[in-house]
């Protein structure tokens, strides 16, 4: 218990520095691919603890850290893009920049882990391998998971962790599960294609209205007739573009959605559905239609149980747990596990008292930056307690 007192103590000594690190991170908020500043500072950071740098997907920056010996190599990602927007609180650490916030917490992360980086070097001799530390750009529908994949930073990787501040869970609470922990992600747009007119004569037209609406009824079918009710799955239409005129048929329709699921064949299955009843209604009406997937699409995160198991474990040391709820939510986490063994963590950042109450990508939200030091402290004893072998 020598090391893990010692790493407690170093992540809590740390504390002010993370915050620090936090707010200045929070004040200047870089969306997907624009993590220029962001970048520079953890690049600096990292190279005055003697960590070797490397840059990937553009704005990412990967620290290694290794013992010298040809022991396993393990990953921790914090991700530090921001959103695109307006923050609306109140607080001397305020987005200094327009329109870009960070509203999901990762300038927290990208701090937990410039302060993990801070305990992982004061370890170095300790360590029985390999450490990669990613910072990574865009992961807000980016993808940017899946740029670092590709250009192989993850090849030589046993085993990769991942934090995330969450605001559904009591604040300093650390969660995960086994297997699925969150939904894969596409964004779609149906285009009917018809001929309009004038409202007074329908006759004359091919509404593309009339399958519109068939097909949006019809998504919601596919759920409670083709989906087995144990199988978690949303379909999501908010957005339906049509005419600007209360008196004019248009000439075409687009429905913009969503598509969540946990499982990849369910997800491909249900595609497939939607492409059906996309061509079937909109010829039935004498239109064309088209499914469009529009974004790169997530796939669901699904942890590896062993490793699940093993953050349980090491986490009940820093304080109080509890198993992860499944979340319709998606990340590109999940593109490292397609690749690698390891786990996506939540870390509870609500706290009433504070009036940290707001959910992820509203423009009053914040984290609890008492809690922080946690961050900090469960990614270096996942990182010391893996590569020596303590599963």
């Amino acid at each position: 218990m020598e090391i893990e007192s010692r790493v407690m103590d170093l992540a809590k000594q740390l504390e002010p520095y993370i915050i620090e690190r936090r707010r200045d991170f929070h004040m200047y908020p870089e969306t997907r691919f624009e993590e220029v500043r962001t970048s520079s500072i953890v690049e600096e950071e990292l190279k005055k603890l003697g960590y070797k740098v490397l840059r990937t997907a553009e704005t990412g920056i990967i620290g290694i850290l290794n013992d010298g010996t040809d022991g396993k190599t393990v990953a921790l990602r914090a991700d530090m893009d921001a959103l695109p927007i307006q923050e609306e609180n109140d607080v001397p650490y305020k987005s200094r920049i327009p329109g870009k916030m960070h509203a999901c917490g990762h300038d927290a992360h990208t701090a937990m882990l410039l302060g993990a980086a801070r305990i992982l070097a004061e370890l170095k001799e300790k360590l029985k391998g390999t450490v990669k530390l990613i910072f990574q750009p865009g992961e807000e529908g980016g993808a940017g998971a899946k740029r670092i994949v590709e250009e192989g930073h993850i090849d030589d990787v046993n085993a990769i962790f991942g934090i995330h501040v969450w605001g559904h869970l009591p604040s300093g609470t650390i969660a995960t599960k086994e297997g699925p922990i969150m939904a894969s992600s596409d964004g779609f747009i149906i285009r009917i294609k018809g001929k309009g007119g004038h409202a007074a004569s329908p006759h004359l037209t091919n509404d593309p209205t009339a399958p519109a609406t068939d097909i949006y009824n019809a998504l919601q079918k596919i759920v409670s007739r083709s989906v087995n009710p144990l199988s978690p799955i949303v379909i999501t239409t908010p957005m339906i573009e049509a005419s600007h005129g209360y008196n004019v048929i248009p000439d075409s329709v687009e429905i913009k959605g969503t598509l969540r699921t946990f499982d990849s064949k369910l997800r491909a299955k249900v595609i497939e559905k939607i492409e059906k009843i996309v061509q079937q209604y909109s010829a039935a009406w004498d239109c064309e239609g088209s499914l469009e997937l529009f974004r790169i699409p997530y796939p669901p995160t699904i942890n590896t149980p062993e490793l699940a198991k093993f953050v349980m474990k090491t986490a009940r040391e820093l304080g109080p747990t509890t198993k992860a709820e499944m979340t319709m939510g998606a990340e590109d986490f999940a593109f490292y596990l397609q690749k690698v063994p390891g786990a996506f963590i939540f870390l509870g950042i609500r706290n009433e008292e504070k009036g940290i109450i707001y959910p992820h990508h509203h423009p009053r939200f914040d984290v609890d930056e008492g809690v922080l030091w946690k961050g900090s402290a469960l990614y270096s004893l996942l990182a010391y307690k893996y590569l020596k072998g303590d599963k």
